[in-house]
């Protein structure tokens, strides 16, 4: 009997070094991505959680488009992964926006917001759709400040969030209201865990998938522990990109060399946020995989790679703090 619990022993034994040492194997690769994500919480110094809430309330507002139906939320809901899960949005008059509508989440530590960079941060970013004739089409930021002062109680709420503007209500509060409450936005995953030290939350094919991602070339492009949005990259960098209608950086900086030139998404919740890429082509993450090894990288993958990529990637997956998905409990008015 005790032959039976020595060799026992030994399987367990063996079973735990094994997993050690694949654990061990997996960290060089977990380095290229830096510091894993924490969450942030709603401030509890009272200015600094008028301002989110405030902005809490405009990212929800429809009458901050002209036909009082289009919120921030509408395209980027925050029970919904920041998106929703359409291959182009529908703005004002049943306009469809030309571009995939990217995710809200983790957006303001990306280097710039929008596909092609256009705003700097996501408070300015902001205040783009509300003025975009094909999203929420409002006349002008005028129109806007003149909207929100007819409504009873926002004139309190812009007071305290910005207790030194005169006047309170103004288009750029705006924008720096909801930009505050966008800031809660960050969705630590399972990957975080990793990232933190333990890497046994990973299981095998989780872990062939993150050193396939490395390997592969993945990582040129979507670094840090976002997975990107932190560059910009040309679509189609080693094979033409099919849909060349669009080019890009070149809308806004007009300079030859950044034709075709997008900002790095980041793969952050990349399993729930498609229709992907800026013309919303692929369907399935595993079609986004295949599309992006050939363009970008020169490579046919196998289905067995594919598969284990995908399923790394779903690691990034996680939650938004309900605290800060939740609509306002009421509207002023």
């Amino acid at each position: 009997m005790w032959i039976k619990y020595r060799l026992l022993g030994a399987v367990i034994l063996q079973s735990s070094l094994l997993s050690v040492l694949a654990d061990d194997s997996v960290k060089p690769y977990l380095a290229v991505f830096g510091k894993p994500l924490e969450a942030v919480k709603i401030p509890e110094e009272k200015l600094a959680k008028a301002r989110v809430e405030l902005g809490r309330t405009l990212y929800h507002e429809k009458r901050l488009s002209r036909d009082n139906s289009i919120s921030c939320n509408s395209c980027h809901d925050t029970k919904g992964f920041g998106v929703d899960g359409e291959k182009f949005s529908v703005g004002f008059d049943n306009h469809l926006t030309g571009r995939n509508s990217p995710t809200s989440f983790n957006a303001f530590m990306h280097i710039a917001q929008f596909w092609d960079g256009r705003a700097p941060t996501v408070e300015e970013q902001a205040k783009g759709p509300i003025l975009a004739g094909g999203e929420m089409a409002m006349p002008s930021a005028e129109t806007v400040v003149k909207k929100l002062n007819e409504i009873e109680g926002y004139e309190a709420l812009f007071e305290a969030a910005f207790p030194k503007s005169s006047p309170a209500i103004t288009y750029d509060n705006v924008g720096n209201a909801i930009g505050a409450y966008e800031r809660l936005f960050v969705t630590p995953a399972k990957f975080d865990k990793a990232l933190a030290g333990d890497a046994s939350v990973l299981s095998e094919k989780e872990k062939r998938g993150l050193k396939t991602f490395v390997t592969t070339g993945c990582v040129t492009c979507h670094t840090s522990n976002l997975l990107g949005g932190n560059m910009y990259q040309k679509l189609g960098l080693v094979q033409p990109w099919p849909n060349q209608k669009d080019q890009g950086r070149f809308g806004v900086t007009k300079k030859e060399q950044d034709k075709m030139f997008f900002k790095v998404p980041s793969l952050r919740n990349i399993e729930k946020t498609g229709p992907y890429f800026h013309d919303g082509s692929a369907d399935t993450l595993e079609k986004a995989v295949a599309v992006m090894a050939k363009h970008q990288l020169g490579r046919t993958l196998s289905n067995n790679d594919i598969s284990d990529i995908v399923a790394f990637l779903k690691t990034l997956t996680g939650k938004l703090d309900p605290a800060a998905a939740a609509a306002p409990k009421k509207f002023p008015g």
